[in-house]
């Protein structure tokens, strides 16, 4: 369920969750007396994906991000809802590039956010380290894709995360295994995500580690 704006998601739930605000869409819908409760659970996935196969917390973390779509949006909102320090979002469009950073939530004085176009990514992050790299692009679906960026472009880059789970190994986390680098598909994303939203529909806790074996089992 995509929210043009506010105003027109008001009109379709109660509440909304500070995440659907910021991502401006919602994914998880749950029913009380008074009315739907809108939920955006992509977020916590990534951030729980980072925090469990990368040990990476975006509370101070320096984010190159890759991609202006819906999924970049989720990540971008998620990095600046949580503090990160610095956030870079490159894209190939550089109309579509503007039109996330133009809607994203106002972070405080404390948070740089700025776009770059892929080609420039040497000079951009010439002398930054620590560099955590989101790939939120559709790059890496198919077994042929390219990766969305060169990772030698990138000085000191720290770990790589993956949104895309199958097929596992893309050739952007293929270059960065060979880098030495850590690194990780989305498919801790994808069931982080989910659990999520069978906690708030159950209210209860959910098997993690049974959905991660299922989802495992269905991908093999």
């Amino acid at each position: 369920l995509t929210i043009p704006h506010k105003v027109q998601a008001l009109d379709l739930v109660v509440e909304l969750s500070a995440e659907a605000r910021a991502i401006g869409a919602v994914n998880t819908l749950l029913a009380s007396d008074d009315g739907w409760r809108g939920f955006n659970t992509d977020g916590y996935g990534l951030e729980q994906a980072l925090r469990d196969e990368l040990e990476v917390d975006l509370k101070g973390a320096k984010v190159i991000l890759l991609g202006a779509g819906g999924a970049a949006r989720a990540a971008a909102a998620q990095c600046l809802l949580r503090g990160c320090r610095k956030l870079w979002i490159g894209n190939r469009s550089p109309d579509r590039l503007r039109e996330l950073l133009d809607v994203l939530p106002v972070s405080g004085d404390d948070v740089e956010v700025s776009g770059f176009a892929f080609n420039e990514a040497s000079s951009v992050f010439a002398g930054q380290s620590d560099l955590v790299v989101i790939n939120a692009t559709s790059l890496g679906l198919r077994p042929e894709d390219p990766a969305p960026l060169d990772l030698l472009t990138l000085p000191k880059v720290a770990k790589v995360y993956d949104m895309v789970y199958n097929p596992s190994e893309t050739a952007l986390l293929s270059q960065a295994r060979d880098l030495g680098l850590r690194a990780s598909n989305g498919l801790s994303m994808l069931v982080h995500q989910a659990a999520r939203s069978l906690g708030i529909w159950t209210g209860g806790d959910v098997p993690v580690d049974a959905m991660f074996t299922a989802a495992r089992k269905e991908l093999s």
